[in-house]
């Protein structure tokens, strides 16, 4: 494997770096005493003066082609996949832990499978090898849920117990209710993250151009962010940033997460494919159980880390559903496809077949050539 071979590779790494250092220095923000709420606004300014220029320099054009109903489509996207999801993540992440927060990023590939096939949107046979995989994984992570939530364990002790990121609250200062709480908070802002990115694939089939989207719902979501955090927090004092964890924290999720992960994840994607990056998700989970203890001092727990193991075989299980069923679709045995290609019923498959031996009937005496799709 030469070099550009070995770029791909590389780089999912670094994207798995990245996330690990955006669970460790929020999660060192909030234990440190930082609003989440103001959080996610200082990081969405941050990401909005990133994206919004870039996007007025590329697309400047293509902006004037934006019309009023796309504008309210991509306000109400950003309500629900940014401001919505974030805020609620942020909540949960400050009631568990990073590691409990990057062991249940693993089960949004299995969330968006969930939500599409709810929508109709993927087909699943439960009888065949591809569907009993998906099956099984969302199972899987259901289990590693409950398991986390529920299931304490012994405790592992921190690498370091001098704590590199200083922090004013101690992990140990979370109840048992808290825990739970916050367990079952993340999972329901990783479904509404999960449901965004369902319709961001419909948006993008509908108006292609990935930075002006991306940019319009960043600088919608500050908004809408800004006024949820003035609720939420009316003591001025609480909002001022200063040179700490919680400054780092803004400056590392605004640019580096939202500008350089993103545009590496594009990168990656456009080479290898998304599945090639979500195969990567669970070195994030191993990466952040050691920095969490090493830079947090967190402790962590045997049922954080088997329900994060459950998390990532349920994750895998449906990339092999997924990656099974693709291979087969060529060769006829299965006919899912993305979009309303998946919806052949077969009714209509039995008009086809009617139409066609009534075109072939004086040909009768020739070899039949049945269709892929026909020989399901």
């Amino acid at each position: 494997m030469g070099a550009d071979g070995k770029k791909p590779y590389i780089i999912a790494v670094i994207i798995q770096v990245i996330y690990t250092g955006m669970f460790v220095v929020s999660k060192g923000a909030f234990n440190q005493g930082m609003n989440t709420y103001v959080f996610i606004f200082y990081r969405q300014a941050a990401a909005s003066l990133l994206l919004l220029p870039l996007a007025i320099l590329l697309e400047r054009k293509n902006a004037r082609s934006l019309s009023f109903r796309l504008l309210l489509k991509l306000f109400l996207f950003a309500l629900i996949g940014t401001t919505f999801s974030l805020n609620v993540y942020n909540v949960s992440l400050k009631f568990t832990s990073a590691t409990v927060g990057s062991a249940t990023s693993n089960s949004m590939p299995v969330v968006t499978f969930f939500i599409a096939l709810l929508l109709r949107m993927e087909v699943v046979k439960p009888r065949s090898p591809s569907g009993i995989a998906k099956l099984t994984g969302v199972a899987l992570c259901l289990a590693g849920v409950l398991l986390i939530a529920f299931y304490v364990g012994p405790s592992l002790n921190p690498v370091n117990h001098h704590r590199a990121l200083a922090t004013a609250h101690a992990d140990g200062d979370t109840t048992r209710g808290t825990w739970i709480k916050g367990t079952f908070l993340m999972v329901l802002a990783n479904v509404t993250w999960s449901l965004w990115i369902v319709l961001q694939a419909a948006l993008l089939k509908e108006y292609p151009n990935k930075l002006l989207v991306t940019a319009t719902q960043c600088v919608f979501s500050a908004v809408q962010c800004f006024f949820v955090a003035l609720v939420a927090e009316r003591d001025f004092s609480r909002w001022q940033l200063r040179f700490d964890v919680s400054l780092l924290a803004v400056l590392y999720t605004g640019f580096v997460v939202t500008g350089v992960s993103y545009y590496l994840q594009a990168w990656c994607a456009d080479m290898k494919g998304p599945v090639f990056l979500a195969v990567w998700n669970p070195l994030c989970f191993v990466f952040t159980i050691f920095s969490s203890s090493f830079f947090l001092g967190e402790i962590v727990h045997l049922g954080s880390i088997l329900g994060g193991i459950l998390l990532v075989g349920g994750l895998y299980s449906v990339l092999w559903g997924k990656s099974r069923e693709n291979r087969i679709a060529p060769c006829g045995e299965m006919n899912v496809i993305d979009g309303a290609e998946e919806e052949r019923s077969a009714k209509d498959e039995k008009d086809e077949r009617g139409d066609q031996e009534k075109g072939d009937m004086k040909q009768h005496d020739k070899a039949v050539v049945i269709s892929p799709v026909e020989q399901v």
